[in-house]
């Protein structure tokens, strides 16, 4: 039986619920990471006794279920756009908004599918945009194909602000202090399309890049899907 399938227990003698629970470890994930939640450390925020969480929850893995699906509830679309690539875009972004306010997300990401309610209701969204379009394993197979570039590049991006906080130096900090090993490195010849790619490519901001290459993926995406026959 899953977490959603059980009922809550009685709320007294202190007022407690899942929701509380919840939001009291997003709190403390987005304060220090998925490392910083504890049973007992959501327990003393919320003034309550450990044990009373079992009530609730029976593992913290059962809680990160929880945690992952209230983060899905962000990703839910106000409106659903008529047009699929507008609507696979739309979801990409929210995606990537929803784990750069919660940064432990990306840590869970890409793992077994979510299954809570809101998570559902994303992939039905999600899938719902290609309905009709092709046939349902080239529907699939489109959704995952978005789905891990978006994994993908936003795990990446999380990756390189941890590095930031880790080290106190920004991206240019850091290409700056590197600047003159990379530069006798390159001045060997040994690596001539990389020197290029380094003096003459366009660095862009994580933004840009990540549309640029949801649009890519999209554009393949588009070459696979053909309206049935009627």
């Amino acid at each position: 039986m899953t977490v959603w399938d059980r009922p809550e227990p009685p709320t007294r003698p202190a007022p407690l619920d899942r929701a509380r629970i919840v939001a009291a470890a997003t709190a403390l994930a987005d304060e220090g990471g998925l490392e910083a939640v504890s049973l007992r450390k959501v327990a003393a925020r919320l003034d309550a006794g450990p044990m009373r969480l079992y009530g609730f929850i029976s593992s913290k893995e059962e809680l990160f279920d929880l945690m992952v699906d209230e983060a899905y509830a962000e990703m839910l679309p106000e409106e659903q756009p008529a047009d699929w690539r507008d609507a696979l875009r739309s979801h990409a972004h929210r995606t990537r908004r929803t784990v750069l306010r919660h940064e432990w997300l990306a840590d869970l990401l890409g793992g077994r599918p979510a299954l809570g309610p809101n998570a559902l209701a994303v992939g039905e969204a999600t899938l719902a945009a290609l309905d009709g379009l092709a046939d349902l394993d080239t529907m699939l197979r489109a959704v995952e194909t978005v789905g891990s570039y978006c994994t993908g590049a936003i795990r990446r991006e999380v990756a390189s602000l941890r590095a930031e906080r880790a080290t106190g130096l920004s991206k240019h900090d850091w290409q700056r202090a590197s600047g003159p090993y990379l530069t006798k490195m390159l001045n060997t010849g040994r690596f001539p399309t990389l020197a290029k790619a380094v003096h003459d490519g366009t660095d862009v901001d994580a933004e840009t890049s990540f549309a640029t290459g949801l649009d890519w993926v999209l554009d393949a995406v588009a070459a696979r899907l053909t309206r049935p026959s009627t």
